[in-house]
Formats: C-alpha cells, sequence, structure tokens
C-alpha cells in the first residue's frame, strides 16, 4: 500500500460502512446487492430520486493493493446506482506525471466534477488546483493535497484513530492481566500512515498501566513481508499476550507465518478490513479475533458527494445547504459479534 494520508476533521460514527449513509435523501427502491457485489452497494443510493445530469471524472492509482482496487470497484458500482451520472474513469497509475496527464484529460473534457485519489498528494496539488480554478469542483479522497485550495471536500479514513481503536480494543481484552505484552507488526516505516497508527496504538495503550508493548517490527504491507517479518517477531518473543497487525493484506502472511510455528496463545487484531480477515473472524478458530476498518467504501460515498456538487446539493439529515468541506470516517473495530454486519464490505 502506498501513501494514505489520514486527516482528522468531522467524525461520523457510522460512517465506516459508508459516509453515504449520510448522504441518504430518501431509500432506494432498488434491490440490495449480492454478497459477491462490491462494497457500498448494500447500502442505499443517497438521494436515487434524478435530478440534473452529472459527468464526474475519477483518477486513482493503480490498483496494486486489495484496498486499492476496492476503491475502483466501490466507485465504479456506486456510479451504476445511478441514472444522472456518468463516470470517466482513468486506468490508475502510480507514476504522478501520468496520473497529472490523465487528470488534465478529464480538465479538458470539461466533466462536472473530479474525484481524485492522487498516488501523492504533494505533487497532484497543481493539478488539483487547476481543476479547481477552471471551476470543476475536486473530491480529494484520502491522500490529501497540499492545501484546501486544490479541492472542495476531502473525505477519508482516520489512521490515527485505527491505532487508537485497536490499543483500546486489545486493552481491553487483557485488562485484568498482569504483566500484559503486546507486540506490533507495523506497515511501511517510511509513510505517515504508518506513524499515525503507531502513535494511536501507543496513546491508547497509556490507558492500560498493566500492558507493556515490548515489540515492533515494520514490514511492507504485502503478503510475503508480512509472513517474514512475523516470522521475525515470533523468533524473538518467546511469549506475549496480543498482536497489532497494521494491514490484512500483510496479515495474511503474518498468519502464514503464526501457524507454521505452531503458536495459539495469543490474540491478533488486523487492519483495513479485508473479506479474508472476517472469514478468519466469523470463523473463530484461530489467533485473529478482530480487525479494525480503513473502509473502501470512502469511494462509494465520494461519488456522492460529487454528485451533491454537480446538482448543488447538500447532505440530507444535516441543516446546511452545502456539503461539508471534511469528512474524516471511524475505523470501527470488527470482531465476532458483528462481523456479519460488516461481511458484505470486506475486499479481496
Amino acid at each position: 500500500m502506498t501513501e494514505i494520508t489520514s486527516r482528522r476533521g468531522l467524525l461520523f460514527g457510522a460512517a465506516a460502512v459508508s459516509a453515504g449513509a449520510l448522504l441518504t435523501g430518501c431509500t432506494s427502491n432498488e434491490p440490495s446487492g449480492s454478497k459477491d457485489e462490491p462494497a457500498g452497494n448494500d447500502q442505499p443510493a443517497a438521494d436515487d430520486k434524478p435530478g440534473k445530469q452529472v459527468t464526474i471524472g475519477f483518477a486513482g492509482p493503480q490498483a496494486d493493493h486489495g484496498w486499492l482496487n476496492a476503491i475502483n470497484d466501490n466507485a465504479k458500482s456506486r456510479a451504476e446506482k445511478y441514472s444522472d451520472v456518468t463516470l470517466e474513469i482513468t486506468e490508475g497509475s502510480n507514476d504522478t506525471a501520468q496520473q497529472i496527464g490523465q487528470i488534465e484529460t478529464l480538465i479538458n473534457k470539461k466533466v462536472d466534477v473530479l474525484v481524485v485519489l492522487p498516488a501523492d498528494g504533494k505533487a497532484l496539488t497543481q493539478v488539483g488546483l487547476k481543476a479547481m480554478r477552471a471551476g470543476i469542483p475536486v473530491v480529494n479522497l484520502d491522500r490529501i493535497f497540499n492545501t484546501p485550495q486544490a479541492y472542495r471536500c476531502w473525505i477519508g479514513g482516520d489512521n490515527y484513530g485505527m491505532g487508537l481503536n485497536a490499543g483500546h480494543y486489545i486493552g481491553e481484552k487483557l485488562k485484568g492481566k498482569s504483566g500484559a505484552r503486546v507486540i506490533e507488526l507495523a506497515g511501511l516505516d517510511n509513510l505517515e500512515l504508518t506513524k499515525q497508527r503507531t502513535q494511536g496504538f501507543d496513546d491508547a495503550l497509556m490507558n492500560y498501566p498493566n500492558i507493556k508493548k515490548v515489540a515492533r517490527q515494520a514490514a511492507e504491507f504485502t503478503v510475503e513481508s508480512g509472513q517474514a517479518k512475523m516470522a521475525q517477531l515470533l523468533q524473538a518473543q518467546s511469549k506475549f499476550d496480543a498482536l497489532w497487525n497494521h494491514d490484512d493484506d500483510q496479515g495474511v502472511g503474518a498468519l502464514r507465518a503464526i501457524e507454521q510455528a505452531g503458536r495459539d496463545d495469543f490474540l491478533m487484531v488486523g487492519g483495513a478490513g479485508a473479506l479474508s480477515a472476517f472469514q478468519a473472524i466469523k470463523q473463530d478458530d484461530g489467533v485473529l479475533k478482530a480487525t479494525v476498518l480503513y473502509p473502501p467504501t470512502m469511494a462509494a460515498s465520494a461519488i456522492d458527494l460529487a454528485r451533491a456538487l454537480g446538482q448543488s446539493k447538500g447532505i440530507g439529515g444535516l441543516a446546511e445547504f452545502e456539503i461539508p468541506s471534511s469528512l474524516t470516517l471511524y475505523s470501527a473495530v470488527v470482531d465476532k459479534t458483528n462481523v456479519d454486519q460488516y461481511m458484505s464490505t470486506g475486499f479481496k
């Protein structure tokens, strides 16, 4: 996974399923999607009464990670809910120059609204400014531009909140255990998101004086790195009570290493919300007991916001005439008690 810079703005507790739930003006008459459909399909489309035709340009990075692929799927499936929305979607690229070119093509096509998840927020700030100056409002998705002048609305996840909620979940599970020991399998250490997730985790653990974090190892958000780095942790730590893993993709590898080592003497909490994690939590025959969401349904909600912008609408349920300038999604904890609710949002 590449850099995902979180910005803590407005917090909405139910937004982990989809911030689009806040945008619902009336109930959709369309049937709910099947369990195999991308996340976001099982929520009513926002204000589904047809209105002004809106062309939305969507530009994201290359889908080289399960979460990023789910972002693209969510955007496409949400747009298909609306008879008044046309989606112009780019191929996606991690090359900033190429992505800038793709966005400039959308600007030249005079799309009504742009939704952009930049491969690099800093590098793409200028093209965001270019779109805004051309009169095309920009919904900045997750990785934030350097200046609010480059977007009309930002929507994204809460990396600090992921760590905070993971820490509190583990803390409550180990609250009665004296001398409890926890370890952390982080993501790429050169990314701000990784630092934020670790900071949130550490801050939460400060509330539990009986718990000590005894080891931390950075991986690379891949299955292979998760397996290799988890194997190192297991060798170095003969006994601990809980593990927090930042990412469910690298968690697949971590679970392989745990199985190979024959370890089952601790609980594990994952991160992001992969379908494989949900299935393991529901099966409940291993160490993985929960995962903390970084919901890709934000892309579906970004389409809702773009449509509202194109039709000069606000958000149903709020008093303001305009959509907010910032929406930060809540990092819900999914465990056996609520996994069925979130199963359809899991990404592959």
